[in-house]
């Protein structure tokens, strides 16, 4: 399968790009203190393997919960950041309980300079999207250590299903959503980075050696 050639240089402040439209965020309400009723999913191009758009539920969406990607490489399982960013976490959990990441791969593995694995995208291209995106959340003295997980994007509130495990620690500027923490995998994801990439998109940015096919998405309430 093609998959998009990106010529960026890998630097620390790099952005791991989608190649997804950019969308402005909605113009905020005024109010004394942002709540999570505030999140909003605004439909984007592209929208591959669509499953819908989710309807914000705070309910739902403060329920703890971990999240185990069942992958050809071994299990990789994490913590979803509810509390600190629940738009990201209820959008993750809404394609993951539809399916939407079944059967689909991770399309790229940093090894040099930012130290990362890229995933969510069903077309494999580092192009697709889920046919909306949402607003960033939990940036405030974002850091990025190993076991991070956080949302990929092509700039300033445009998340979608792109998301990406840091398997060793990594500085990046703050712009991209953390909302998870690897709680078991972490062997895994440091398996599949000492295997190497194809440097098809610079020297150390590539897709990866040892192919990381999710079989499926799990979500345990816990």
């Amino acid at each position: 399968m093609k998959r998009k050639h990106w010529a960026l240089p890998l630097a620390a402040a790099v952005a791991l790009p989608l190649g997804l439209a950019t969308t402005e965020a909605e113009a905020a309400t005024p109010a004394p203190t942002p709540a999570p009723t505030a999140c909003s999913y605004t439909p984007a191009v592209p929208a591959d393997n669509f499953k819908g758009i989710p309807v914000f539920d705070p309910v739902k969406a403060a329920k703890p919960y971990h999240a185990t990607l069942r992958t050809s490489q071994g299990a990789i399982t994490f913590q979803a950041l509810t509390d600190k960013a629940p738009c990201t976490t209820f959008s993750f959990r809404f394609l993951a309980e539809h399916s939407y990441f079944n059967r689909t791969h991770c399309h790229r593995l940093t090894t040099k300079g930012i130290y990362v694995l890229q995933c969510g995208d069903p077309t494999g291209t580092g192009s697709g999207g889920p046919g909306y995106s949402f607003p960033d959340e939990n940036l405030t003295g974002a850091t990025y250590p190993a076991g991070t997980v956080a949302m990929a994007n092509a700039g300033p509130n445009t998340n979608g299903s792109q998301f990406f495990f840091v398997w060793k620690d990594t500085k990046l500027s703050p712009a991209y959503t953390p909302f998870g923490r690897v709680t078991a995998g972490l062997d895994v994801l440091q398996k599949i980075a000492a295997a190497g990439e194809d440097d098809q998109n610079n020297p150390g940015d590539g897709y990866p050696t040892l192919p990381v096919n999710i079989h499926q998405v799990r979500i345990t309430n816990r």
